[in-house]
């Protein structure tokens, strides 16, 4: 072995098992709403979806929430580097499009969802009625399909974490 090349390792890849890990939770979270959360909002009344989104909003923005969102970012963008830096660069280019498709998913967090649930935590409890509904309506025809492709994309960059962990495995 030559004093450039990579050095052959014996453990695992910790940032890329971190990555894969937060990855799934990250899309079980999403698919969650998808499957169970918003279905169930949909059978209440307008007042009730709001209030119980607004809780749910408060409820999420915590430090494991955060360590689970940012976390999955910056491991899987990590493990890409150590990949790389092992040599392994099938697996890197696996976790590249990891971090590709998760970046999609914290884009449309940020830009779409985020402010929806604050648009709907500042109306306060002034709407009712015709007017509720309708504000209703906009937030769940905009929310339930940026969620629906955050799931999409955080479920196809697991699947990239995996076929990273199998090629990383092989070499």
């Amino acid at each position: 072995m030559t004093p450039s090349s990579p050095r052959p390792t014996t453990g695992g890849d910790p940032a890329l098992y971190a990555a894969t890990i937060a990855m799934g939770v990250s899309a079980g979270l999403y698919f969650a709403f998808d499957v169970s959360v918003m279905p169930g909002l949909d059978r209440a009344d307008d007042a009730t979806f709001a209030t119980v989104m607004r809780h749910i909003n408060d409820a999420i923005e915590n430090g494991l929430f955060g360590l689970v969102f940012f976390g999955a970012f910056l491991a899987t963008g990590a493990s890409g580097l150590r990949l790389r830096r092992l040599g392994s660069a099938r697996a890197a280019r696996w976790a590249w499009a990891a971090l590709a498709l998760y970046s999609t998913a914290v884009a449309l967090t940020l830009g779409v969802n985020v402010p929806l649930n604050r648009r709907l935590a500042r109306l306060g409890p002034a709407p009712h009625g015709p007017e509720l509904a309708a504000l209703r309506d906009r937030f769940r025809g905009t929310w339930v399909p940026a969620n629906a492709a955050r799931t999409l994309a955080c479920t196809a960059a697991l699947a990239c974490l995996g076929r990273a962990l199998v090629l990383r495995a092989r070499s």
